[in-house]
């Protein structure tokens, strides 16, 4: 199915859906007169296979699993609604393989999460969960509860998209002051919203409360660390209603105890349950809640219209902006273009972390091969990875990342050239930035397998998997070891270091893929070389 191909404007749909979905949250297709609903949440298996037999779409939550044994019942599916953000339940290549979107939900529970956030922030600024508990024990002890006033404090967002805005809206009702911190905002966007675009050491230097709301990503996860808390105000609340991951666990529990900032509130884990010996059961001046953040009716419906209304979109429009997969390349076209897409996914990471500052435009150009065709689909597939970092994996994908670029602002310029005299194809991509520049050059040999061959002005020759640190430092003897070494003292070993210059005694480029995974404070101490001038990690699986 294609957003262009042609549709029967009488043409009538079954929709299955599988779970538990609010009634009222289907009427976009249970009131439309050209689709019948079939409400199967609780039935057999082999009750819903039968079902969708003659089902044009499906609409699950987490319950119902979607596997290739469903996409093979259901002959005439064109596409799978999931009510909420994670398909982690959907096997997506098999339905990319059949050439079916799956959409989801990501926006219905927006206002759900920033109200938790902020009700997360005036539960600790006026202590009331432990003055809730100390009134059922008996006791009557005002004095050890007196709070903060929210009126004329900063708060320090560290993300600022659809959550992050919604929390600021409200903050500046209160009358606090709003510093954003997020390497994508541009001035223009900051005026919008009325918040100051901040350096994240502003905020943590000058911020009465901070509330994260970012995607856990490579250069998220474990953002807050000790380093991090020791530099905050004794008097910060942390709140942190996004992912599990971006806050150290543990270095949060040490700081709370030892009283390094005044408190903090939790709905996210790195592990989920939270695990009984977890040091944050015992952690004074600390509110944890259960993962909350769409949990109410309002955003359970909201998601529930959000998805029915896409699925309707889709199948009478062919509208796949919400799709997350890329349902318009299937079969023997899928095969013979996927290894440019993987390529053009990883070169489109690599420029977002060698960026700073609001993206302005992008070039993708395509040389070799069956370029015309192929350079379409694999601007689409470089800007999924340039926004991944920005937005999440459960929000930025093949089919929608060119609508969140235009709807960012971020013009998209593609080209093709003549054919590669050493490579099968060749793809390299530029963008522009508030402030400044970057160009990724990627290659395939043969027909599968892909290189990086050029980062601005440097040649490399690097694999493009799993862990890639990117180093500019001055060229000076010994920089290779002390990078090494500490490598090596945070456990992780090199896979491969590749060096690059233009001019020897002037800056020189390090791509090092490494085995493990690469924490925040290890990038920190690299940051904090005397020889390196920056640093930036990309997650390439």
């Amino acid at each position: 199915m294609s957003p262009t191909s042609q549709r029967d404007p009488e043409a009538r749909y079954t929709v299955v859906v599988a779970d538990k979905v609010s009634p009222s949250g289907l009427t976009p297709l249970s009131e439309h007169p050209q689709f019948e609903v079939v409400l199967a949440a609780g039935w057999e298996k082999d009750q819903l296979l039968e079902a969708l037999a003659d089902a044009d779409g499906l609409v699950v939550r987490s319950a119902t699993k979607v596997t290739p044994e469903m996409f093979e019942a259901a002959p005439n599916l064109q596409v799978v609604g999931r009510a909420g953000v994670g398909v982690d339940n959907i096997d997506l290549a098999a339905a990319t393989e059949r050439g079916v979107p799956v959409l989801n939900a990501p926006a219905g529970n927006t206002v759900s999460a920033a109200e938790l956030a902020f009700a997360l922030m005036m539960a600790s600024a006026r202590k009331v969960v432990s003055a809730d508990r100390s009134v059922r024990t008996g006791e009557w002890n005002r004095s050890a509860f007196a709070g903060t006033e929210m009126r004329g404090k900063t708060l320090g967002l560290v993300g600022a998209g659809r959550i992050g805005a919604e929390v600021a809206r409200r903050a500046m009702a209160f009358g606090m002051d709003v510093m954003a911190y997020d390497p994508y905002l541009t001035e223009e966007r900051a005026n919008d919203l009325g918040v100051e675009n901040a350096a994240l050491d502003s905020i943590f230097a000058q911020a009465d409360f901070i509330t994260l709301h970012v995607p856990l990503t490579a250069s998220t996860r474990g953002m807050i660390g000790r380093a991090e808390l020791e530099r905050m105000k004794p008097t910060t609340y942390l709140i942190n209603a996004a992912r599990g991951g971006v806050v150290d666990e543990n270095a949060l529990a040490e700081a709370l105890e030892a009283g390094t900032i005044a408190g903090a509130a939790l709905d996210v884990y790195g592990n989920e349950p939270l695990q009984e010996d977890s040091p944050l059961r015992s952690a004074p001046n600390l509110i944890l809640t259960p993962h909350l953040g769409a949990s109410t009716k309002e955003a359970q419906e909201l998601v529930a219209l959000e998805i029915a209304g896409a699925v309707r979109a889709a199948l009478m429009e062919g509208d796949l902006s919400r799709a997350v997969n890329a349902p318009a390349i299937g079969g023997e076209e899928l095969r013979r273009v996927r290894p440019l897409l993987a390529l053009g996914e990883r070169v489109g990471l690599l420029a977002c972390v060698l960026s700073r500052g609001g993206f302005r435009s992008i070039e993708v150009i395509v040389a070799g091969g069956e370029a015309e065709e192929a350079v379409k689909p694999v601007s689409v597939a470089v800007l999924s990875g340039l926004l991944r970092n920005i937005s999440g994996a459960d929000e930025v994908n093949f089919v929608n990342a060119l609508h969140r670029a235009e709807a960012r602002g971020i013009r998209v310029k593609t080209a093709t050239d003549r054919a590669p005299q050493d490579y099968t194809q060749i793809l390299e991509v530029g963008v522009e930035t508030e402030h400044g520049s970057a160009r990724v050059r990627g290659a395939l040999l043969g027909e599968a397998h892909a290189r990086i061959i050029g980062i601005d002005d440097y040649a490399i020759d690097l694999q493009p998997v799993g862990s890639v640190i990117l180093l500019k430092n001055r060229d000076v003897p010994g920089v290779i070891g002390r990078v090494g070494t500490l490598l090596g003292d945070h456990g992780l070993n090199i896979a491969g270091y590749h060096q690059a210059r233009v001019d020897a005694g002037g800056e020189a480029l390090a791509a090092i893929t490494v085995d493990g995974q690469v924490s925040h404070e290890l990038m920190e101490a690299l940051r904090a070389l005397p020889e390196v001038v920056e640093a930036g990690l990309a997650e390439l699986d």
